[in-house]
């Protein structure tokens, strides 16, 4: 005798060795015996055999017209054996009852199963909706099917260009486009970012890069609401008297935060003034412009362009504009002409009267140090002011490095970028990546960077102190040591900096294009309003939960947003290679196998540098540079210093610092991450789109 029966969803049949009232014995087909409990045997027979009758059950089960079977079914609870009988005839023998049992259980929108070889059919509005959904779900199955077949042969639908981004970064894992790239790069045998580029999925490199930083960063787009309108200062500010401010940018700065100002020249006393944009006036907390200056923390800096942090419109009313009055907060330090000694500070609201904005891209040649140290004629405007500017800013860098331990050594230049377009314009739209780049070095610490980056430290240092002093809390930036591993970090707490060589350090003299600068001044304007009384008055109270909220949002988008810099400049850098037809660079090497070219913003990884001292003079020749995946190698093909000198300079330079640019090389949208507490990129020096 054989029996059928149930085992884990699955049927099988075998020869029945011995039978117990509640459990019996079957050898399978393939020689395992198994117990099977009594209530889970569905069939008992003597012919056919028990494969065959497995085989030809299931023959005879396609041939099972559901619609057909459904109709014939009782309406209540019945037997596969009944539906056999009433489906194929009377005499229905095992072979059509194993198939009336597979064709039921493989079908349960038709009929749900009530127990052990017992069904019931489903009401006439469930089958109807079922086969809706099994017609719907065979429908995208084959969309699915075509879409696939589409990218395999070299043709990118348009669903799957649509959501290109979010496949490749943000990917639903059910959504048809996801699962169409997918069969196709299995069936192609190849990466799907590859099968993507063959189908024309990606418009160029460039285009890439920038929409998926817009899909990770500006989801909603990259746009203002029509409705914001800047907020006129309603406070009666009176006028510094005596004051002829000047500002400090690159030309195409448009956000000028911060501007200064010098008086007392030869009088024996100085008074040092440093005024910031004063937007905190105007714009409220949790007012549509705050919300959306929340919403994006920073301005968005790239070569050719930028995203602001607030509406050109809303910039421009409360910028330093030359020529004008221009409501700021100052902060005026009062010093001794001869010695430098601070002898007081004072924090005002007035108005400003900015009397030039310098731009120091048109400067840089002529304001130099033989001239402002009275070596060379000194023939550019404001020249006292900045002779004694740049000789403050060297006597505080020179205290910050006594602090510190050791000087701030800027052994690397910075790099410029400008774009033209096929008229040899810089681009009033944003760019699409076939520009002609131009880079040009900036040496780090230059006079008028440094004198910038100086007077930003000071009034940094001197409103977080301010704060601390009064009780008012604000966003502060500081590090434990400068030991290799320990990382600059924001809180609400006044702790040293010690990369900075300061006590405590706040970020307020960019309010304009940083959110945490808007934020510090609100509390900064509270102290200068309201003295002792501030912190009663400051709209962020001690421990205030919406500060850290604020310092964890700010840290997730400005660590984006360089990112994302870093990258873009890299794909530009790049581009000059290829533009320029250059294929081999003068490198110094660095660790693990990566070298940096002399002249261009570029770490790469070359053959033959591993083993190399750090710091060794290399040529190397450059492979085929990769714009999608910002990918280009190399190979050391001459030593070009003397193999038994160590180069002294580069074995100077911060171990941490390294530490970074040898891991920020490994990622393809983050290289040559500068760190954003020193001089040369801070308030005064952030880059100008």
């Amino acid at each position: 005798m054989n029996a059928l029966f149930e085992d884990a969803g699955k049927f099988l049949a075998g020869r029945v060795l011995s039978e117990a009232e509640s459990s019996m014995q079957v050898e399978l087909d393939s020689g395992k015996r198994v117990k099977v409990k009594a209530a889970h045997v569905l069939l008992k027979f003597d012919k056919p055999a028990p494969a065959v009758l497995i085989a030809e059950g299931q023959r005879l089960a396609e041939e099972i017209d559901l619609d057909l079977a459904w109709e014939f079914a009782p309406e209540g609870e019945f037997g596969f054996a009944d539906l056999a009988r009433d489906y194929f005839d009377a005499g229905a023998g095992t072979s059509h009852q194993a198939a009336a049992l597979f064709r039921l259980f493989g079908a349960p929108h038709y009929f749900r199963r009530m127990g052990r070889g017992q069904f019931r059919k489903a009401p006439e509005e469930i089958v109807k909706a079922a086969l809706l959904a099994i017609e719907k779900k065979a429908q995208l199955a084959a969309q699915i099917e075509g879409w696939a077949a589409e990218l395999v042969a070299g043709r990118c639908p348009q669903p799957v260009r649509e959501q290109l981004y979010k496949i490749l970064f943000k990917p639903d894992k059910n959504a048809p486009e996801y699962k169409a790239v997918v069969d196709a790069a299995k069936k192609a045998q190849r990466a799907p970012l590859d099968l993507l580029v063959a189908a024309g999925a990606i418009d160029s490199p460039y285009q890439f890069h920038w929409r998926r930083f817009l899909f990770e960063q500006f989801p909603k787009g990259a746009g203002f609401p029509a409705s914001l309108v800047a907020p006129e200062i309603r406070d009666e500010l009176p006028l510094a008297e005596g004051v002829r401010a000047f500002s400090i940018d690159d030309s195409a700065t448009t956000e000028i935060d911060d501007a200064l100002s010098v008086q007392g020249l030869g009088s024996g006393t100085i008074v040092f003034g440093v005024h910031i944009a004063a937007p905190a006036l105007a714009i409220q907390p949790d007012s549509a412009i705050d919300k959306v200056a929340r919403d994006r923390f920073s301005t968005v800096y790239m070569p050719g362009w930028k995203l602001t942090m607030l509406p050109d419109e809303v910039v421009q009313s409360y910028t330093l504009q030359e020529g004008r009055d221009c409501p700021a907060v100052s902060l005026y330090v009062t010093m001794d002409e001869a010695t430098l000694e601070l002898k007081s500070t004072e924090t005002k609201l007035e108005r400003v009267p900015i009397v030039a904005n310098l731009r120091h891209d048109r400067l840089d040649a002529v304001v130099t140090e033989a001239a402002l140290s009275g070596e060379a004629p000194a023939d550019f405007d404001f020249a006292p002011e900045l002779a004694f500017g740049w000789r403050l800013a060297r006597h505080l860098k020179a205290q910050r490095e006594v602090v510190r331990g050791k000087p701030e050594n800027f052994n690397r230049p910075d790099y410029n970028f400008r774009l033209q377009d096929a008229d040899g314009q810089s681009p009033s739209a944003p760019p699409d990546g076939r520009e002609t780049v131009v880079i040009s070095e900036r040496r780090r610490g230059a006079p008028l960077d440094t004198i910038v980056a100086e007077a930003m430290i000071l009034a940094n240092n001197t409103w977080g102190g301010w704060l601390a002093e009064l009780g008012v809390p604000g966003i502060y930036r500081s590090q434990a040591s400068m030991a290799p591993g320990v990382k600059v970090r924001m809180s609400t707490k006044a702790l040293p900096h010690a990369g900075m060589g300061v006590a405590h350090y706040t970020w307020a003299t960019s309010p304009l294009r940083r959110y945490v600068d808007l934020v510090n001044q609100w509390q900064i304007i509270a102290c200068a309003r309201h003295g002792r009384t501030a912190a009663l008055a400051a709209h962020f109270k001690p421990k205030d939960t919406a500060l850290f909220a604020i310092i964890s949002g700010f840290d997730a988008a400005y660590s984006a947003y360089n990112g994302f810099q870093n990258g873009i400049e890299r794909y530009w850098t790049l581009r000059w290679l290829q533009q320029n037809g250059v294929t081999e660079l003068d490198c110094a090497a660095m660790k693990d196998g990566l070298v940096r070219a002399d002249t261009l913003p570029l770490v790469l990884r070359a053959v033959g540098a591993d083993g190399l001292p750090r710091g060794a003079r290399v040529r190397v020749r450059l492979g085929e540079p990769d714009l999608l995946t910002l990918e280009i190698g190399g190979s050391v093909i001459a030593r070009l210093d003397d193999p038994t000198r160590a180069d002294d300079d580069a074995v100077i330079e911060d171990e941490a610092e390294e530490g970074a640019e040898a891991a920020a090389t490994g990622l393809a949208l983050a290289i040559d991450v500068a760190d954003a507490d020193t001089p040369a990129a801070t308030d005064g020096a952030a880059p100008a789109a």
